[in-house]
């Protein structure tokens, strides 16, 4: 057996191309793939997108526009690692603009329901530090945040 991999394959009502063009748009090394159609006798008119698969930070991606019966959840999400104040702004505002909703703790929904979390690179080495005032200081700073401040995390 030949396993390549999985493909996170999300769920929308009938947005799923909005979605994947937006992520498409602010993401590095993304693009669309493809895009398919529904055909007749289907749960949706004809010639409505029914997947669009797409490449995230080099990674496979899908959108099913299957219709109203599921939504997202923060019980699932995507962790974004950043390298600088810069990026994370630039994710975080992107994702919050038009609709999106900031959380805690680098936590947000973008417009379409999917939660993300934008994080420093440089968080999760201090979260598993040895000593415990450096886990802690961490730790603070993070539940204090709602976009996390690499500065803040001194």
């Amino acid at each position: 057996m030949t396993i390549t991999g999985a493909t996170p394959y999300l769920w929308f009502d009938r947005n799923a191309e909005d979605a994947a063009n937006f992520y498409v748009s602010i993401f590095p090394n993304s693009r669309i793939e493809s895009i398919s159609h529904y055909l007749d006798d289907a749960q949706l008119p004809k010639g409505t997108v029914l997947v669009v698969e797409f490449t995230l930070f080099g990674r496979p991606f899908a959108a099913l526009n299957g219709g109203p019966h599921f939504t997202h959840s923060e019980a699932v999400s995507f962790q974004v690692l950043c390298d600088t104040q810069d990026e994370i702004d630039h994710l975080w505002d992107s994702l919050i603009a038009n609709g999106g909703e900031e959380s805690m703790c680098g936590w947000c929904k973008d417009r379409f329901g999917v939660s993300w979390q934008i994080v420093p690179r440089m968080l999760n080495p201090l979260l598993q530090h040895s000593d415990d005032a450096v886990r802690a200081r961490a730790w603070n700073a993070m539940v204090s945040m709602r976009k996390l401040i690499i500065a803040d995390f001194g």
